[in-house]
């Protein structure tokens, strides 16, 4: 038996929906079909507003059927199924961010690139729960990347050396995201802030690890959370590892120019 070859992600069309020759054709479908009263963005807006109060995992087709009072078959007319959804919704919340014009600064336009990212992931947390989609193939996704890659240009970076220095921002400000992110599911979960869950249990913790001696953990730890006024302090982290990062993009840079 003859493999099939692997067909076009079903998402590709509708992603490039407002690109004239594809609205087009995408018209002409829609003709044949029953008359639709919403359109594409309505629905993918709907599900971004859904998934920013409640999160991803409530982003079913029958909720946001209810949210948008039509019949839960209804929103299948419009995309084919929720991973198409979820791959519309990725590339549209990309959309809803104003790309800052780089600054002269390298080091500020490095920075920047991993503080959209940071900004992005507070304003739709669900971003960090997508997976198993490529939501790269889409216009706003690829304005971003464009716009990221404008950022590391002339460097003196190699061509796959751009692609990694940015995908090593984007990833570290991805990981302080998740982290924070994880801090408030904590507390929302438990119903307590970090510091009342730490006042509730010091004293257990102190007794149950009595007899053991951690002079670093104790120190460091203790200064860290005066510092902060909790255990953790992800806007602290993000600029200080941010920092580091760029001192070693920029020194990586210096050292391939030292080496011609």
């Amino acid at each position: 038996m003859v493999d099939e070859a692997p067909k076009p992600d079903p998402a590709l069309p509708l992603l490039w929906r407002h690109e004239p020759a594809v609205a087009a054709e995408l018209a002409r479908a829609a003709r044949r079909g029953p008359r639709q009263r919403l359109t594409v963005d309505d629905v993918v807006d709907a599900a971004i507003d859904l998934a920013d109060r409640e999160g991803l995992a409530a982003v079913t087709m029958r909720s946001l059927a209810q949210d948008l009072g039509v019949g839960a078959m209804s929103v299948y007319t419009y995309v084919p199924g929720r991973q198409e959804l979820v791959t519309l919704m990725v590339d549209q919340a990309l959309g809803r961010t104003e790309l800052p014009p780089h600054p002269d600064d390298v080091r500020a336009r490095l920075a920047a690139v991993a503080e959209v990212q940071s900004a992005e992931y507070r304003r739709h947390p669900w971003l960090l729960e997508v997976s198993g989609i490529r939501p790269w193939l889409g216009p706003h996704a690829t304005d971003r990347y464009e716009w990221q890659l404008t950022a590391v240009d002339g460097l003196g970076l190699g061509d796959v050396e751009m692609d990694q220095a940015v995908a090593l921002l984007v990833s570290f400000a991805g990981g302080v995201a998740r982290a924070a992110h994880e801090k408030r599911r904590a507390e929302v979960e438990s119903g307590l802030t970090e510091a009342e869950w730490w006042e509730a249990n010091h004293a257990e913790l102190a007794r149950v690890t009595a007899g053991r001696s951690y002079p670093l953990s104790s120190r460091v730890g203790t200064a860290a959370g005066e510092a902060y006024g909790a255990a953790t302090d992800p806007e602290r982290e993000l600029a200080f590892g941010l920092s580091r990062v760029v001192d070693g993009l920029l020194a990586y840079v210096e050292r391939r120019a030292a080496e011609g």
